[in-house]
């Protein structure tokens, strides 16, 4: 397998390309001993391409960045090894290898992506957590890309539900990007879950690999949601690569006048599926038993008659604290009272001055 990881690390050589000398030539092994004479009468490579590999071949530490994946407890599959997604080889482009740490999403559960913006509105933020949270407790994996806002948070609510889900990486596995999410990539991991990436350990977050990334997340997936999306964007790159790959498209819809509504809106207008509720979803799917079809409002049994009377007027979009006088009738002081109350207890955020959102 040490050759194999060589010809997969070879740089400037498509995948493509790596999988037509596998097949004319042989294996890995085959192909790091092969002459120069014999790389040329090869059709579809070129000068350059030649160079590339017979100077990949003076590779003078190949056992030892080998066993480097080892003590990193990263696991290495080419694309022709029985562990590597299935799903995977029938997409137009598929990698040549993934690079694992942890597990990766089981082959006979469904799989969801949960994409979306990185800078999302509370309202996006909120439906993310639920979906992700809600679809997990249903055994179903969520895929994602452990970035900034929709995705991150997706894959949060996965491990709030006691599911698995799985981070699709545009760097390498040993590296998590962004910082601020080191405490999720632990927790995905010691929940049983998974990080890939086709990208080589120690590859830096480029910008350029974020797209390529964006069809393996697609890939892995049976349907992608996009919670949150700006007209162009990452997001409805993944929803193309989706519909390229045949899989179904759902779309959170939005405000008209929201610039992060307006990706979801145009999926919608083109054909996406609605997200309305996770139990409307998971009813599509055929998929019965959800843990919550009874619900208990539980905030009204917690709360104060008060604090029910200020937390039954807010909802996901901000309202001002005088509008909140006016409906209720109390007090200037009584309501800034009960909005600190309830802030504590986690159930409103104040989102800019004297503004606040309902969060449960």
């Amino acid at each position: 397998m040490m050759y194999e990881y060589w010809l997969a690390a070879i740089p400037k050589l498509s995948d493509k390309k790596k999988m037509l000398l596998r097949k004319k030539i042989g294996t890995g092994k085959d192909i790091f001993y092969i002459e120069e004479t014999k790389l040329m009468t090869q059709e579809f490579l070129n000068r350059d391409d030649v160079n590339t590999i017979m100077q990949a071949q003076k590779s003078r530490n190949l056992e030892e960045d080998f066993q480097e994946l080892r003590r990193k407890n990263i696991r290495f599959l080419p694309h022709f090894s029985e562990e590597f997604p299935k799903k995977l080889l029938e997409i137009p482009s598929p990698p040549y290898a993934l690079y694992v740490k942890g597990n990766l999403p089981p082959e006979d559960r469904k799989a969801i992506a949960i994409v979306g913006a990185r800078k999302c509105t509370p309202y996006g933020e909120k439906y993310a957590l639920e979906y992700g949270e809600k679809l997990a407790q249903c055994g179903i994996s969520i895929i994602s890309g452990l970035a900034r806002g929709i995705d991150g948070i997706g894959q949060r609510g996965a491990l709030m539900g006691k599911g698995k889900t799985f981070s699709v990486l545009g760097c390498g596995v040993d590296i998590c990007y962004p910082k601020e999410n080191r405490g999720l990539y632990a927790d995905i991991l010691e929940q049983g879950g998974g990080v890939l990436s086709e990208f080589l350990p120690g590859t830096p977050p480029v910008p350029q690999n974020f797209p390529r990334r964006n069809r393996i997340i697609s890939g892995l997936s049976d349907v992608v949601l996009v919670m949150e999306a700006r007209e162009k964007s990452g997001s409805l790159i993944t929803a193309d690569m989706a519909l390229e790959q045949g899989k179904d498209i759902y779309a959170l819809p939005g405000p008209v006048n929201s610039s992060l509504s307006q990706g979801c809106n145009q999926l919608i207008r083109q054909g996406a599926g609605i997200l309305i509720t996770p139990e409307i979803l998971l009813e599509e799917f055929g998929i019965c038993g959800f843990p919550d079809t009874v619900k208990i409002d539980k905030n009204k049994k917690v709360l104060e008659t008060t604090e029910n009377m200020v937390y039954s007027r807010l909802d996901l979009y901000p309202r001002n604290v005088s509008s909140l006088i006016e409906e209720t009738a109390l007090s200037a002081n009584e309501v800034v009272e009960v909005l600190v109350s309830l802030e504590l207890k986690g159930y409103v955020r104040e989102v800019s001055k004297n503004y606040y959102i309902k969060l449960k």
